[in-house]
């Protein structure tokens, strides 16, 4: 009997033996990207199934796995239909019959572990509502080039409790830095997202914590992370979620509440005005268009650590 693939649905999915050295080869592999190329892909085919458009996600995905030596297509949410035109189930029997690794960017995180219950070939996460594990992985490559190490970095994210700040919670307890999120009382980290990364960061004393102050979380912070306040799929609550944040605006003076020398990062598209001041991608301190960068070089890890050849 075929042994079941492994899935990258969560940061979860590794142990947190498994993430650094990830980052280290995503690190290499930025280096080593222009020098003669290994395929580790070569002779496979991956299929991009998107329900949410994308820029950073669609395109870093289909260079990367060109650069691995394999061949990518994409699938758009009309074409699949996801759990409406098809059961989840019948979309992954059928579409891994054809392929050798999906990746998938939904609307529905329980529809993709749904559809991971009946893929024969591994899955990547590509965002959906509950995580955005490739992003923590490319945000955790960004901080260790930045500052030259993760164990004891601290990391403060001012916004929602929402994907990105679930993974990046989680990817901090794995190597041993610190998180903090300060959200406006109502839109907090679940419980059960804190727990899990208080538990995965107890081998090392990781400080793991939620707060309603801006300047509780971004005191002593060596990395001031911020993201949009209204994801897609939340356009309605649109109104209610710029009142609830008014305050939790990341600009010059939050920055200068953090540590000399903290870095700030946005997973973009940034709404100027909102969650960040205009001009801050540009600030001195941002690292912002290397962390889209290194989406790239971070999910071609990922994917030769799932699917590459052994």
């Amino acid at each position: 009997m075929k042994p079941r693939p492994r899935h990258f649905l969560s940061i979860r999915d590794l142990s947190p033996d498994e993430v650094m050295p990830l980052v280290i080869q995503a690190m290499d592999m930025k280096k080593s990207r222009r020098a003669a190329r290994a395929k580790p892909l070569a002779g496979r085919s991956i299929a991009l199934l998107f329900e949410k458009p994308s820029l950073r996600t669609r395109a870093s995905f289909e260079v990367g796995i060109y650069e691995l030596g394999g061949f990518s297509f994409y699938m758009g949410g009309a074409e699949v239909g996801l759990g409406a035109r098809e059961p989840a189930s019948d979309v992954a029997r059928v579409l891994c019959r054809y392929v050798d690794g999906v990746v998938a960017r939904v609307n529905s995180h329980k529809m993709l572990v749904e559809f991971c219950k009946h893929a024969s070939a591994p899955v990547v996460n590509a965002l959906s509502d509950w995580e955005h594990p490739c992003q923590t992985m490319a945000d955790l490559q960004t901080i260790l080039e930045a500052k030259g190490g993760l164990e004891g970095v601290t990391v403060a994210f001012i916004g929602d409790g929402n994907n990105v700040s679930r993974s990046l919670a989680l990817g901090c307890a794995s190597v041993g830095a610190n998180f903090a999120i300060a959200s406006p009382k109502g839109y907090e980290i679940d419980g059960q997202s804190l727990g899990l990364a208080r538990e995965r960061g107890a081998r090392n004393g990781t400080s793991i914590k939620s707060v309603l102050e801006v300047e509780e979380a971004v005191t002593g912070a060596d990395v001031v992370y911020t993201d949009v306040w209204t994801s897609m799929g939340q356009e309605a609550e649109r109104k209610a979620r710029l009142a609830a944040f008014k305050g939790y605006t990341v600009n010059d003076k939050v920055m200068k509440m953090a540590n000399k020398g903290a870095i700030f990062m946005h997973d973009m598209p940034a709404h100027y005005g909102e969650e960040v001041a205009p001009g801050m991608l540009e600030h001195a301190s941002s690292v912002v268009y290397e962390q889209a960068e290194n989406r790239l070089h971070a999910q071609k890890a990922v994917l030769k650590f799932l699917m590459g050849t052994k």
